[in-house]
C-alpha cells in the first residue's frame, strides 16, 4: 500500500508531493538525543541546512525545544530565539525549501510563520499543549502536522494503558480532526507519535498496522522513528549506531504508505524511498 499523492498549501501555493517526502531534522538545541542533529552556532546550522539541501531533501523540521524525556525546560523567549535562528538560516541559503516549525506553543507558531518565515507547524502534542493552537492555525492558513501524544515528555511514559493501541490511537488522533476540521485547517498531516507514551510492544504493534491508520484517518501520514528507542532498545545500540535499524523501518513505512519520513539522515532516506517505492513497482 503505497501512499497516495497528496498537495498541501504553502503560502498559497498548491504543492503536490508525488512520492513519500524526506523531511529533516534541524535542531536548534544543544540538548536533543541525537547529537548528530544539533547544529547551535550560526555557521553550523548553515552547514547543516546546506547538506539536507545537496541530499535532496524535500521540507526541513526546525526544532527549539527538545522533546526527550529529561529534556530541560525551554522559556518562550528562548525557543523563539532559536526557532528564529533555525529558520532564518535556511531561508538564507534557500527561499524555496519548505520549512515546518516543531513546537506545541501558539505564540511560537504565529511569530515562525508570520515573522521568520515558516510554512507548516509541527506539533507534537496534537494541540493539547497550548489551547490556542487550532485556532491560531486556522488563522494562519497554513498546513498542521498533529501528532498523538499523551501527557507532556515528562510523563508520557506512565501513560501507556491502552484497550489496543492502534485503535485508541486512532481514536484519540480522529477528535482534534474533526475539531480542526470545524475551524477550516483542510491540511492536516497525521502522525501516530512513536516512541510518545507508547511501550516499546506498543510501538511495533501500532507500526504493524500503518497500513490500518492511513485507510481509517483519510490524511497523510508521517512517521518519525529516526534512531529512536524503538531501534536502540531493540537492537540494543545507542542511537550513533542506529541508522540500519532506521532504514528498515523506513522502508516498511513507504510500502505501507507512509506520506512522509521525518529523518535525521536525508540522504539514506532519499536512497530508502527509492528502493522501496521500486519494491512496490518491480516492472
Amino acid at each position: 500500500m503505497v501512499m497516495k499523492p497528496f498537495s498541501l498549501n504553502l503560502k498559497g501555493c498548491l504543492v503536490t508531493f508525488s512520492r513519500p517526502a524526506v523531511m529533516g531534522i534541524l535542531n536548534v538545541t544543544p540538548d536533543s538525543f541525537y547529537a548528530g542533529s544539533h547544529a547551535f552556532d550560526p555557521q553550523a546550522i548553515h552547514n547543516r541546512v546546506r547538506r539536507m539541501l545537496d541530499e535532496g531533501v524535500d521540507i526541513i523540521d526546525v526544532g527549539g525545544y527538545s522533546s526527550r524525556p529529561g529534556a530541560a525546560d525551554v522559556s518562550v523567549d528562548e525557543e523563539m530565539r532559536r526557532v528564529e535562528a533555525g529558520v532564518k538560516a535556511v531561508r538564507e541559503v534557500s527561499a524555496d525549501v519548505p520549512v515546518s516549525v516543531d513546537t506545541f506553543r501558539a505564540s511560537v507558531a504565529r511569530l515562525a510563520v508570520e515573522s521568520f518565515g515558516a510554512d507548516i507547524i509541527n506539533d507534537i502534542s496534537g494541540g493539547n499543549a497550548d489551547e490556542a493552537m487550532f485556532d491560531t492555525v486556522a488563522d494562519l492558513g497554513v498546513p498542521y502536522v498533529l501528532m498523538h501524544m499523551r501527557g507532556t515528555p515528562s510523563t508520557m511514559q506512565s501513560l501507556t494503558d491502552y484497550n489496543d493501541v492502534t485503535a485508541d490511537v486512532i481514536a484519540e488522533l480522529s477528535k482534534p480532526l474533526h475539531e480542526l476540521a470545524l475551524r477550516g485547517v483542510a491540511d492536516v498531516i497525521v502522525d501516530p507519535g512513536f516512541g510518545f507514551a507508547k511501550t516499546l510492544e506498543q510501538n511495533y504493534r501500532l507500526f504493524a498496522n500503518l497500513p490500518h491508520i492511513a485507510q481509517m484517518l483519510d490524511r497523510p501520514l508521517l512517521v518519525g522513528i529516526s534512531r529512536k528507542s524503538m531501534i536502540t532498545r531493540l537492537c540494543d545500540v545507542t542511537a550513533d549506531e542506529a541508522l540500519p535499524g532506521t532504514v528498515a523501518l523506513n522502508t516498511a513505512a513507504v510500502m505501507w504508505g507512509a506520506s512522509i519520513l521525518r529523518v535525521h539522515d536525508v540522504g539514506a532516506a532519499r536512497q530508502t524511498v527509492d528502493v522501496a517505492l521500486r519494491l512496490c513497482n518491480p516492472t
